[in-house]
Order: structure tokens, then C-alpha cells, then sequence
């Protein structure tokens, strides 16, 4: 048991509340300071006798929100009273009423917020999830600031979670990066970005954690001592040209980092930009654009710059609101390095996101891409049509969609998301532009509806009053806006169609003894692979979902195997998932035990990562095909660890003696006389290693190969692949997941 001394706790709670006024981004007058103090009082009273797991009082997480928002978000008291009392009314007796009496209606209406984010999250099942991201997102439509609070909220969940048992800290890093991190991210909010990505990697992949971060430490010396080289040069001309500036040297994120090796297949050694400098200068905003490409020129002076890889977000602004010159350098030693040049204003908006951009704002008349943004965002939330996690989907690909940007036929800048189509465009002009859309010229040429778009396109569309939208243009569009207001347009159509399709339908299934509710609908939706549960009442209504068809889903959905697997889930969340101890089974068991109890059920492995024996992998309940087996580190497992961490399950190998399994390895070199033969040989004289195929070419002096080979499990794997790194000429063995 650990003693507490209660009057150093009591100390340390006034230091971390002082820490808080003085730590603030906005300046605090006397009223906001009362303001602050009064919401402070009322938070400590109200959790005097709450704990964290760790053991420290409760308060310290208040405050600890309380204290992002302040400097590190930067909003102001009234957004740091609510961030103080955020857990009150959904953790003791203090009620919203108590709230508005004793602060004012904006405060109230904060925390209200908050709570309601906060209620639908206790043992939540895969549609309950999503529709809990949902009410999230959905509070941007009142006020953005709650998304903010919840957002500091997270970060200090992530930075405070280290006596959390390993599944929960799995859950929760997952929906960090699912969700939290896109979103910080699209509000402008880098440095949170970067920090819950480095956490939700920490928890999700900690040995990838650890290992990158032991090798930044181990070349931090060198990296230092490299900065300061390319530093000491561009000072010593910005300082003859009278620029006023910093200079600061910022490494690449362990996240991003693991991002790339994964990408590019590379080795943390073969990621070369592991780090960047920035120049920040000082400007009227007169001057801004002129000091950015004269810094350009000093720069280009002295490292010849990469033409492929110049950012120029000071001529075209992100939308979510950005604004920086990025050059990509060939630094000493033939090492790339990427340097930032961003003014001071520009600087506080990157570091501030939301808030210094409204600072800046002031006096503005023109809308800025952040406004942009959160206008279409709200446009978008508004349409409830789609199921949950559909919405959640669509919602996260605008968050971090890259930007491509293209022009009117009288040369106006528009910003689209990267994939968006020339009918996207036109419903990004106006909704009844959109809807009327006949056909679409880009760069003067007449090209179908669903022309991807690229940067510097010039589009003209082509309106006519008889033209009216059909289903297939839901395949022509990529954003959310035009995808919702097609369906508004086709749902007054459709939903007299569904109506009478979901009657049909009703009818069908009770001769086939299925009663229709909610679930069936969604298990209908995924089993015709369909979007929404219109779509599936709509398909009904027009006769093309066939009896037969309904027959086959009705016998899967009487498989007793999948209700053993739901109720084993259902059990699950009550279970204490500690580590799977390895049993000693007889070989004629399947290779994997599933759940704390160490099931042996029937399994299938996913094509999307191919594991192997020995590989770390989850098992995931699917509707249609019972247990599917994926990597820890599978493309897929934030998602579905995200929303659908019900149907999650713990498996771990316990046999790999007698099954077999296939790994196909692409293999690159130079070239040589022999250079085949070695390889095969190598190859065969690896014990427990079959050939299955192998394909091999040469083009100028370059050798490519890709093998299948047959193998028992993940560490005969890896010693194949190190006897195969080892033959004179061959770069590069890396294992691929694709058949």
C-alpha cells in the first residue's frame, strides 16, 4: 500500500495550478483569473475523494487538460474553466443546472458537451463505437471547442496511462490514432498530432517503439553535430542579408518514422530526413511572402534543392489554415534534409492551430480555409443517412486527405481533397451546380464525370436544367459533400422505393423464420457487401436481391459456430486477458488458442497481412467467414481495434510443427554471373524451407526476384531471409503481403 502525505499532495496541487495561469497562451485579465479559480474550486471539491489508477488524486487530470488548453491548444478562461471541470457532472453529484448557476450558459454548454461525449463509452459494441465517434464529431457542430477540450483530454489520457492493463491501452491507442490524431491534425494542432501519434504507437507496437527510439539516442550526437553545420552556414548569410530569425533543428517523429520504414520497406538507417530545420523570421505581413523566397534564394545558394519535394503553402495556404515554404536540401555527406521557412505568424498558427488562427483573424474580412473547412464539415455532419461506421470512415478520409489545388474557368484557386473527381469539383462550386452537372471539360477537353483531378486542372462544368442524378454518380464523387447531396437528391426517390422494399423484405424473412431488427439489417448490409440499410431496403424494392440469395444468408446465419463465437465475445470484456501461457498440445490441434480460457476454434488467415507462426497476431470476429487471424501490425488492426474492439480476440501460437505456411519475399541486387544459382542454393540448403516459386529478372545491371517459399514458421523465416542478405550483391530481402 502506498502512503500518501496528504499535505504535500495539497502542495503540489496549488504548484500545478499556478503552473496553469502562468503557462497560458492568451493573456488572462483579472475577471478570467476569478473565472479560472472559481471552476478550480468547484473541480477539486467535486473529486476530493476520486483516484487514478496510478494512485494520485484525480485533480491532477483536470488540470493537467486544463493545462494543453491553455498553452498548448491556446484557447482562452472560459475554455479552461470547462477543461477543469469537464469530469465533474459525468463522475459526482454537480449537475449542467449547478454549472450555469454558479458560471454562465457558454461554460454550461461546454461541459455539457463533454459529458455527453463521454457517456456512451462503457462496453460498447462495434456499431455503438462508431455511433460514439459519431455524437463526438457531431458536437463540432455546436461548438468546435469541445472537440478541442476532448482532444486535450485524450492526450493527457495517453501521457497518464502506464498502469493500465496491456488490452486497454491497446483500445485506447487504437481510437487515438483512428480518430483523435486526423482530427488534431485537420484543426492544425501538429504538435498534438505528433505527440499522440509517438504514444499511440508506444502502446500499439511497443517493441517498434523502444527499438526507434534507442537508435534516436544512439544518433542524436551525430544528428546534433549535422545541424549544426548546415546551421553555422545559411546564419552567416541570413545574418549579411539582415534577416531577423531563429533557427531551430526538430526530429522527424518516431511515428512518422515507423510510417516510412513501413511505406518504403526500409531500415531505420535508410530513412534519411530524420530530421528537419525550420527558419523562423520576423515579418510584417507586408513583407512576408518577399523574406520567404529570399530566404529560398539563401538557401538554394549554399544545398541544391530537390524540384520534386518544394511545398509552397505560403502561395496556397492548407485549408487547415498552414501556411510554410518547405525545401527539401542535399545537405554534407549527400544526406536530403528538409528545411521549413515559416514567418512568426505563421509559425504561431502551425504550433496554435484553432486558436492563433482566429487571433490572426481578427479584423478579416475574407473566410479563411479554416472557416472553409469547418462550414463543410458541418454541412457534411448534418446528413445522418449512413450507418456509424460508414460516417466515421468518410469523416477520417477528409481529415487527412492530402490537397490538391485547381482553378475555375476565370482562374478563382479551389482546394479539394487529393482523388477528388471533376464532379466533385462542381459540387464544391454550389449543390445545385452539382446536382445539374451534364458534363465536365478539364484543361478544355470534354472528360467523363469521374476524371480524377490533379493539381493545376482548369474545370468547366456543364449545367443542364433536365439533368438530375442517378445511383452510379455515388461511385463518381470522393468528398462528403457531394456524396450527401446525391443521396439527399436520390433519396426523395429512393425512400418510397425502400419503404416498400423493407416491407418485402420483412415478409421474405419471416417465411424464412428470421425476425427483422437491427442487427439482421447490418448483418444483411455486409453480407451484399451494400453501404447503408437503404441501399439494402432500396435493392429490395427494385427486385434485384433474389429469393435464393435470401436462403443462403438465412443457413449462414443459423451456423451455431458463429453464435458460440459471439457469446465467447460477449463473455470477453469481463475476463481478465492476461498473457496466453503456452500449452503442450498434441499436433493434431489448430495451430492457435483463442481468448484467456485458450479455445481451440476454427480460424482463418486474413489475406491483407498473411501471418505466419510466430508472427504477433489478434483474432477478429467477422459476420460471414467466423474467426479471421491478423497481424499486430496488420494495415487494418488500428481500425478494427478502434471500432470494432468487441469482436477483438487474443490468440497466440502454440504448435508449428506440423503445419506449413506460405511467405513470398521480394529480393533486389546487382546483378551478376552466379547471382541465381547462390540463391537457389541458399535457398534449398535452409532446413524446413520449400520452394513453391520463384521469378527472376535483370534489367541494366539490377537483379529482381520474388520467391514463394513454404515455411514452418516466423523464425526460420528470418534466418532464410539473414542467409539470403548475406550473398555477395543482394540489397534488399523484404517480406511482401501480396499472393
Amino acid at each position: 500500500m502506498i502512503e500518501i502525505d496528504l499535505e504535500e499532495e495539497k502542495k503540489a496541487i496549488a504548484r500545478e495550478y499556478k503552473e496553469l495561469l502562468r503557462i497560458s497562451y492568451q493573456t488572462l485579465t483579472d475577471s478570467d483569473k476569478k473565472l479560472i479559480r472559481k471552476a478550480f474550486d468547484v473541480a477539486v471539491e467535486a473529486h476530493k475523494d476520486q483516484r487514478r489508477k496510478s494512485g494520485e488524486a484525480y485533480i491532477f487530470h483536470p488540470i493537467g487538460v486544463a493545462k494543453i488548453v491553455a498553452s498548448e491548444i491556446g484557447l482562452g478562461a472560459t475554455s479552461i474553466a470547462a477543461a477543469l471541470m469537464h469530469d465533474v457532472v459525468e463522475d459526482t453529484d454537480v449537475t449542467i443546472e449547478d454549472i450555469e448557476k454558479k458560471f454562465n450558459p457558454k461554460i454550461a454548454h461546454l461541459v455539457e458537451g463533454l459529458t455527453k461525449i463521454s457517456q456512451v463509452k462503457k462496453d460498447m459494441n462495434i456499431s455503438m463505437q462508431a455511433e460514439n465517434f459519431r455524437k463526438m464529431l457531431l458536437t463540432l457542430n455546436d461548438d468546435v471547442r469541445v472537440i478541442l477540450i476532448k482532444i486535450a483530454d485524450r492526450l493527457h489520457n495517453m501521457q497518464t496511462m502506464d498502469s493500465m492493463p496491456d488490452y486497454k491501452q491497446v483500445k485506447i491507442a487504437s481510437e487515438t490514432l483512428y480518430i483523435y490524431a486526423p482530427l488534431a491534425h485537420r484543426l492544425g494542432l501538429y504538435n498534438i498530432k505528433t505527440k499522440l501519434e509517438d504514444l499511440g504507437l508506444k502502446y500499439t507496437e511497443p517493441d517498434v517503439y523502444k527499438d526507434i527510439v534507442s537508435k534516436i539516442k544512439e544518433t542524436k550526437e551525430e544528428q546534433d553535430e549535422y545541424i549544426k553545420t548546415i546551421s553555422a552556414v545559411l546564419k552567416k548569410s541570413l545574418d549579411e542579408e539582415g534577416v531577423e530569425y531563429t533557427l531551430k533543428g526538430r526530429p522527424k517523429s518516431i511515428y512518422s518514422i515507423r510510417r516510412k520504414m513501413a511505406a518504403q520497406n526500409v531500415t531505420f538507417d535508410e530513412v534519411y530526413d530524420k530530421f528537419a530545420l525550420r527558419i523562423i523570421y520576423k515579418s510584417n505581413l507586408h513583407d512576408e511572402k518577399f523574406l520567404a523566397w529570399k530566404i529560398y534564394s539563401i538557401v538554394t545558394d549554399h544545398y541544391r534543392p530537390s524540384p520534386s519535394r518544394l511545398r509552397d503553402w505560403i502561395s496556397s495556404p492548407k485549408s487547415t489554415g498552414y501556411e510554410a515554404l518547405h525545401i527539401t536540401v542535399m545537405g554534407p555527406k549527400g544526406r536530403w534534409v528538409e528545411i521549413q521557412v515559416r514567418s512568426e505568424r505563421m509559425d504561431e498558427i502551425a504550433e496554435k492551430g484553432y486558436a492563433a488562427h482566429y487571433k490572426y483573424k481578427q479584423g478579416a474580412t475574407e473566410e479563411s480555409g479554416l472557416d472553409t473547412w469547418l462550414n463543410l464539415l458541418k454541412e457534411a455532419l448534418e446528413s445522418s443517412e449512413t450507418n456509424a461506421v460508414d460516417f466515421v470512415e468518410d469523416f477520417k478520409m477528409n481529415l487527412y486527405a492530402k490537397e490538391i489545388f485547381v482553378f475555375t474557368p476565370k482562374g478563382e484557386i479551389k482546394s479539394l481533397p487529393k482523388g477528388a473527381t471533376s464532379l466533385d469539383f462542381a459540387f464544391s462550386i454550389h449543390s445545385e451546380i452539382g446536382i445539374k452537372t451534364r458534363g465536365t471539360r478539364v484543361n478544355g477537353k470534354l472528360v467523363p464525370l469521374n476524371h480524377e483531378l490533379k493539381s493545376g486542372d482548369q474545370i468547366e462544368i456543364i449545367t443542364s436544367v433536365h439533368q438530375k442524378p442517378t445511383v452510379n454518380w455515388l461511385d463518381y464523387v470522393t468528398t462528403s459533400r457531394a456524396k450527401n447531396k446525391i443521396r439527399n437528391v436520390l433519396n426523395e426517390n429512393t425512400k418510397k422505393i425502400a419503404e416498400d422494399g423493407k416491407e418485402l423484405l420483412t415478409r421474405k424473412l419471416k417465411h424464412l423464420k428470421i425476425t427483422i431488427n437491427e442487427n439482421v439489417v447490418n448483418e444483411l448490409v455486409n453480407y451484399f457487401k451494400l453501404k447503408t440499410s437503404l441501399d439494402l431496403f432500396y435493392r429490395a424494392g427494385i427486385g434485384s436481391i433474389e429469393n435464393q440469395q435470401l436462403k443462403d444468408f438465412a443457413a449462414q446465419k443459423s451456423n451455431t459456430l458463429m453464435n458460440f463465437f459471439k457469446n465467447k465475445i460477449k463473455r470477453s470484456p469481463n475476463a481478465n486477458p492476461e498473457e496466453i501461457n503456452k500449452p503442450v498440445l498434441n499436433s493434431n490441434y489448430d495451430m492457435l488458442v483463442f481468448g484467456p480460457e485458450q479455445d481451440k476454434l476454427d480460424y482463418k488467415l486474413s489475406s491483407c497481412c498473411n501471418p505466419i507462426p510466430g508472427d504477433d497476431v489478434f483474432g477478429f470476429i467477422t459476420i460471414n467467414e467466423g474467426i479471421k487471424v491478423h497481424k499486430k501490425d496488420c494495415p487494418n488492426a488500428i481500425a478494427l481495434q478502434s471500432n470494432y474492439a468487441y469482436r477483438i480476440m487474443l490468440a497466440k501460437w502454440i504448435d508449428s510443427s506440423q503445419q506449413e505456411f506460405k511467405a513470398i519475399l521480394k529480393i533486389t541486387g546487382m546483378d551478376s554471373l552466379g547471382l541465381t544459382n547462390e540463391l537457389t542454393k541458399v535457398i534449398s540448403n535452409n532446413m524446413h524451407v520449400n520452394i513453391q516459386s520463384i521469378s527472376l529478372s535483370g534489367e541494366a545491371g539490377i537483379f529482381y526476384g520474388q520467391v514463394a517459399v513454404i515455411v514452418q514458421n516466423n523464425a526460420i523465416l528470418k534466418k532464410l531471409i539473414d542467409n539470403i542478405k548475406k550473398i555477395d550483391g543482394i540489397d534488399k530481402v523484404t517480406r511482401v503481403y501480396t499472393n
